[in-house]
C-alpha cells in the first residue's frame, strides 16, 4: 500500500540523526524548546488519543482525546467510520461528581498506567453496540450513541472494575470487595456475593494479577449472559507493609498487602453462578493453593470455561478445561520452560470448538491450532508474534501483530487458519504499529508512529488498506510542534555485537556536528525484561529533542533481557540481573567513546524504575565510565519487590537467595565514584520509597555525596505537568553542572 508522506517532512525523511545541516540565518532561526514547553498544553505530540476502540459492528471508532488546554484531561469522542465524522460523547467536564477517587483506585490507575490523568480514563462497549460504560469519578455512566449520559450508580464508595456482560443486559462492577450487576434496562441492582472486606475481594484481580501479569479483571461474562465466573481473592496471608504516602500536607499511613518476593501470595478461588448469583460452583483449580490464575476464558459457546493455571516458579503454564455446570476440570496441555513463561492474552476459541494458542516452544512467540489433543503450526520463524487482534472464522484468517521483517518495528499480518503459509503484511514498512478489530474481524483501527510522524489511528480494511483517518494528526503549520519541526532531528539505527554474538539494536540522536567538535552524550536506558524497550522506529518523546538542541547526543542499547527477540535472547538475565544487560550498555558506551564526535569523558546514564536500577549497577561496576548517573524510582534491594516479577526472572529467595545477594544495588552502593543523582515518589506503591530511602542510608554512612530529589504525594511515574518539568529541570541542572561542567543558564 501506498501513503503520502506530509510535504512538510520529505526533507526530514532523507536526513540521517547528525547529518551536517546548515542553521539558518539567525534572523530566520525557529524557536527552541524549553522545559516548560515540552510537558505544558497542548501536547507536542499532536491530538494522540488514547483507547482506540472499534464499535462491535465496525461502525464507530471511539477513542479518548485529551483536552487542548488541560493535556491530562480526557474525554470520549466517537467517529463515523463511513462519514469521518467526529463527536464528542461525553464531557468528562459536564458528567460526573467532580469527587476525588479513593487512593485505591489511584493505585489501580497506577497499575494500569493512566496515573495523574483525568476525566474519562477507561471505557468499555457493550458487545451489542448500542452503548459505552464509562466509569468517571468512581460511578458509572451508560452513554448512548446519540449522546445521552445515564448514570447507573451515586454513591460514597467506588464502582471498580465495571464490565458491560457479553448480552448486553447487565453491568457488573466492584463495591466495598463484593460483587454487583445492575440491570440495564430496569436500573435495578442486585449484590451477587457476600464476605467481601478485610482480607477477602470478590471479582477483581489481585495486586501482581494487575501489576505484573496483565489482568486486570476478576469477573468473566459467558456468552448470552448466562454465566459469569468470579475469583475470591483471599490476601490473609498476603505479608501487610505500612506505607507511607508522604504528601505535601502531611502523611497518610495505609496499611497495604504487598507479596515482596519469598512471601504468600493471596489464595484465589474461582466460581461460576447465574447472572442473579444463584447455582453456584466451585472451579477445581488443583490440589497445590499456591498457584497464580494467570487468565480465564469462555468457550465459543459457553459451554466450558478455559482457565491458565501458572505455577508459583512460572516455569509450567497449565490449560484446564472446566465444565461449569459442575466446577470439574480436565487438563487440556501444558506449557513448560527451564526459565520462565511469558503470559499473553493469544488464547481465541473458535466455532468448531478448537483453539488458538501463542507459544514460544519454539523458541520464539508464535501462533498455533489445537484441535482435540492435535496441534498444527500457523506461525514461524525466528521472530515473535506480539498479539493476535482479530480472527475471522468465515475467512479463515488470524490477524496478529510481529516484528517479522525487523526488530524495531512492528506490523499487522495475516495468516490463513487452515492452510497457513508465509503471513501477509498489512501495514506498512517503516512504522511501529498497534491494531484492534471489530467483533467480525472484517476492519482493522491501526494506530502507528515514526520518528518523523507523530501518531496516528486509521480505519483499514481486512487487506489493510486505510479506507479513512480516524486521527491524522497532521504535521501541518496548525500542529502544536509545527515551530520547532525545523530543529527536529531523526534517529540513526544500528546494530552493535554482544560478547556473544547477539545483535543488539541502538538509536542516536544528535545535534547537527561542527568539525573537530566533540559532543556530551546522554545516555537513556531501560534494560529490563518485559517492557520498556528503548529502541524502536516510533515517535520518540519531546525532551530528547530538547537534550539533543542544547548539545546532547542522546543514544539507547536495547541489551540481552529485553523482550520481544526470542527466549535466548531474553532469558539470559534468568536468575542474573545485573549481568549481561549492563554488559551491553557498556558496549554501547564502549562504541560511543571510539566515534570521533563524542567526548569521552562526559558520558552521563539517566534511566526510572528498572533504567533506575540499570544506572545503578552500570556507576557500580564501572566507576569512572560515566562523568554521572541519573537513578530514577529504583529497585535496589529485589527482595523489596512483588513475587510474580521478581520470581519470574530471579526465582524464590527462600530457596535460593543467592541470585539476590549478587544482583543487587544495595550492597554495591560504596563501588559508586561517579555523581549522582537520585529522584523517587514518596507515595511510590510499586518501587516503595524505601528502595531509595536505604540506599541514601548506605550513601550517607560511607560518607558518599549524592544529591537527590524527593517527590510529595507522587507515586512511581511522578505525573502531572508540574512536576515532570521540574523533574526533568532537576536532571538537566545536573547534568549541566557534573558533566558539561558550567552552571545551567537562567530558565
Amino acid at each position: 500500500m501506498s501513503l503520502r508522506v506530509p510535504i512538510v517532512l520529505a526533507a526530514l525523511l532523507s536526513t540521517a540523526a547528525g547529518a551536517q545541516t546548515v542553521p539558518a540565518p539567525a534572523a530566520t532561526q525557529p524557536p527552541r524548546l524549553t522545559l516548560d514547553r515540552v510537558f505544558e498544553s497542548p501536547s507536542l505530540n499532536g491530538s494522540v488519543p488514547r483507547s482506540p476502540k472499534l464499535s462491535p459492528d465496525g461502525t464507530l471508532a471511539t477513542l479518548l482525546r485529551a483536552r487542548a488546554d488541560d493535556r491530562d484531561r480526557y474525554d470520549l469522542w466517537a467517529v463515523d467510520t463511513t462519514t469521518g465524522q467526529s463527536r464528542m460523547l461525553v464531557d468528562s467536564a459536564k458528567v460526573g461528581s467532580g469527587a476525588e477517587i479513593s487512593e485505591a483506585e489511584k493505585m489501580r490507575r497506577e497499575r494500569a498506567r493512566v496515573g495523574g490523568t483525568r476525566g474519562i480514563v477507561d471505557y468499555d462497549w457493550a458487545p451489542d453496540g448500542k452503548s459505552i460504560l464509562v466509569p468517571i469519578d468512581g460511578d458509572l455512566y451508560l452513554a448512548g450513541l446519540n449522546g445521552t449520559v445515564r448514570r447507573l450508580t451515586a454513591t460514597p464508595t467506588s464502582e471498580v472494575d465495571a464490565e458491560v456482560s457479553t448480552g448486553g443486559r447487565y453491568v457488573s462492577f466492584v463495591r466495598d470487595q463484593d460483587l454487583y450487576v445492575v440491570d440495564t434496562g430496569s436500573g435495578v441492582e442486585r449484590r451477587l456475593t457476600s464476605g467481601g472486606g478485610g482480607t477477602v475481594t470478590w471479582g477483581s484481580a489481585e495486586f501482581v494479577a494487575q501489576e505484573e501479569m496483565d489482568r486486570h479483571t476478576g469477573h468473566w461474562w459467558a456468552p448470552n449472559d448466562a454465566r459469569i465466573a468470579v475469583a475470591r481473592v483471599d490476601e490473609s496471608k498476603v505479608k501487610v507493609v505500612t506505607r507511607a504516602s508522604i504528601g505535601a500536607e502531611g502523611t497518610r499511613l495505609y496499611e497495604q498487602r504487598y507479596p515482596a518476593a519469598g512471601t504468600p501470595n493471596a489464595e484465589i478461588q474461582l466460581y461460576v453462578m447465574a447472572p442473579d448469583g444463584t447455582g453456584r460452583v466451585k472451579v477445581d483449580l488443583g490440589t497445590d493453593p499456591d498457584f497464580y490464575l494467570a487468565r480465564v476464558d469462555w468457550s465459543k459457546d459457553g459451554g466450558s470455561l478455559y482457565v491458565q493455571r501458572e505455577s508459583r516458579d512460572q516455569h509450567r503454564l497449565d490449560l484446564l478445561e472446566v465444565d461449569p455446570d459442575t466446577g470439574k476440570s480436565k487438563l487440556l496441555f501444558s506449557e513448560t520452560a527451564k526459565t520462565w513463561i511469558n503470559l499473553n492474552d493469544g488464547l481465541h476459541s473458535l466455532a468448531d470448538g478448537s483453539l488458538i494458542w501463542m507459544s514460544e516452544r519454539s523458541g520464539y512467540a508464535h501462533l498455533y491450532r489445537y484441535t482435540r489433543g492435535k496441534w498444527s503450526t500457523l506461525t514461524k520463524g525466528d521472530w515473535a508474534v506480539k498479539d493476535v487482534v482479530g480472527v475471522d472464522e468465515v475467512a479463515g484468517k488470524v490477524y496478529f501483530l510481529a516484528n517479522r521483517d525487523s526488530p524495531i518495528e512492528q506490523q499487522l499480518y495475516s495468516v490463513d487458519l487452515t492452510k497457513p503459509k508465509a503471513p501477509a503484511q498489512l501495514t506498512e514498512a517503516g512504522w511501529f504499529n498497534g491494531a484492534t478489530m471489530d467483533k467480525s474481524a472484517t476492519k482493522a483501527l491501526v494506530f502507528r508512529s515514526n520518528p518523523t510522524q507523530p501518531p496516528q489511528v486509521y480505519l483499514a480494511d481486512a487487506a489493510g488498506t486505510r479506507v479513512a483517518w480516524i486521527e491524522e494528526n497532521r504535521l501541518d503549520a496548525t500542529h502544536p510542534y509545527a515551530p520547532y519541526l525545523p530543529r527536529h532531528v531523526v534517529p540513526v539505527f544500528g546494530t552493535l555485537k554482544a560478547k556473544d554474538g547477539s545483535e543488539l539494536q541502538y538509536k542516536l540522536l544528535s545535534p547537527p556536528r561542527e568539525p573537530g567538535k566533540k559532543y556530551p552524550v546522554f545516555v537513556q536506558v531501560y534494560g529490563g525484561p518485559g517492557a520498556g524497550r528503548q529502541v524502536t522506529r516510533s515517535w520518540g518523546p519531546a525532551i530528547q529533542q530538547y537534550l539533543v538542541e542544547r548539545g546532547w547526543i542522546v543514544f539507547s542499547i536495547d541489551g540481552r533481557g529485553t523482550p520481544d527477540r526470542g527466549a535466548a535472547f531474553e532469558n539470559q538475565i534468568y536468575k542474573a540481573m545485573g549481568t549481561v544487560e549492563v554488559e551491553d550498555q557498556l558496549t554501547g558506551v564502549n562504541w560511543l567513546k571510539s566515534q570521533a564526535f563524542v567526548d569521552p569523558g562526559k558520558i552521563a546514564v539517566n534511566g526510572w524504575s528498572y533504567g533506575g536500577y540499570m544506572a545503578l549497577k552500570l556507576l557500580e561496576k564501572a566507576p569512572g565510565v560515566f562523568a554521572a548517573g541519573v537513578s530514577g524510582a529504583p529497585v535496589t534491594r529485589w527482595g523489596l519487590y512483588d513475587t510474580h516479577y521478581t520470581e519470574r526472572y530471579m526465582g524464590n529467595p527462600v530457596t535460593d537467595p543467592k541470585p539476590y545477594a549478587a544482583s543487587d544495588a544495595l550492597p554495591f552502593a560504596t563501588q559508586i565514584r561517579d555523581p549522582l543523582l537520585m529522584l523517587h515518589g514518596m507515595a511510590d506503591d510499586n518501587v516503595v520509597f524505601e528502595n531509595s530511602t536505604a540506599f541514601y542510608a548506605k550513601l550517607q554512612e560511607a560518607k558518599l555525596p549524592f544529591e537527590m530529589m524527593a517527590y510529595p504525594g507522587k507515586t512511581h511515574g511522578v505525573s502531572g505537568e508540574g512536576a515532570q518539568t521540574h523533574v526533568w529541570r532537576t536532571i538537566t541542572d545536573f547534568l549541566e553542572r557534573r558533566v558539561v561542567g558550567v552552571e545551567p543558564p537562567a530558565k
